[in-house]
């Protein structure tokens, strides 16, 4: 059941950090500027505000598409790295451990305090514009944009390991790819809200990357020093002395 999969204190806070992680991704120097592009590619068209109300039912599954497409393969990431963490079991708590100290390591890297090269792998696909080709078209973001998106996908890789489940991992992906995908939806329907958010967030690029880091940061310092573990034992302790009232 969906309940037994999430309603555990570990599942919970994984479920938080991802979301958290594909919100920061969204906001990051590297996806924050294609974004009009790759929804006006998805939609058929460029976004007008005066035709938005028109074209909304267009830019709204155009976008859906897209967003299935990548998260197509941050789930297939999740499941991997999830299954990886019950075959590897025995050794979960030393690996864990090194991942942390990664997982640091991608926080610095995210904030720029580390040489880095956030080069995109484009593959040289270029799907049909449209509904057609916005699943497809949402792969090639997927896995064109997973070295920009390396140290908050590396951060949910991590979590997936941790909870030694594929599908749990599978889980934690998909609601990564909500937090980054649900913002695209927001922004191909014209709304002004999220355009302000959006101009915002450009002109915030430095602290976001540095918010953002310091969570990566924090994260990976839990994992490395067994801390997570101990606060998610708590945790799952703490939830399931509560019973629900019907």
């Amino acid at each position: 059941m969906l309940q037994d999969l999430v309603a555990t204190g570990p599942m919970l806070a994984a479920v938080a950090v991802a979301a958290l992680a594909g919100l920061i991704s969204f906001v990051s120097p590297c996806v924050l500027p294609v974004v009009p592009g790759y929804v006006s590619y998805v939609a058929g068209g460029p976004l007008l505000d005066e035709g938005v109300a028109t074209r909304r039912r267009p830019v709204v599954v155009g976008t859906a598409l897209f967003i299935l497409g990548f998260a197509s393969v941050f789930v297939a990431y999740g499941a991997l790295f999830g299954g990886l963490g019950a075959t590897l079991q025995s050794s979960q708590a030393v690996l864990t451990r090194v991942l942390g100290v990664v997982v640091v390591v991608m926080g610095l890297v995210f904030a720029g305090w580390l040489p880095r090269s956030q080069r995109q792998l484009l593959p040289r696909l270029r799907p049909k514009s449209g509904l057609v080709g916005a699943p497809l078209m949402g792969v090639t973001f997927g896995l064109g944009w997973t070295p920009c998106l390396g140290p908050t996908l590396a951060t949910v890789q991590t979590l997936a390991f941790t909870e030694a489940s594929a599908g749990r991992g599978a889980t934690l992906a998909a609601v990564y790819a909500a937090g980054l995908g649900l913002p695209f939806i927001a922004v191909g329907l014209g709304m002004r809200r999220a355009l302000t958010a959006t101009q915002w967030a450009r002109r915030h690029t430095v602290g976001i990357k540095r918010a953002g880091a310091v969570m990566l940061i924090t994260t990976g310092l839990l994992l490395a020093t067994g801390v997570w573990d101990h606060l998610m034992r708590g945790l799952q302790s703490t939830i399931s002395g509560y019973t629900t009232v019907l």
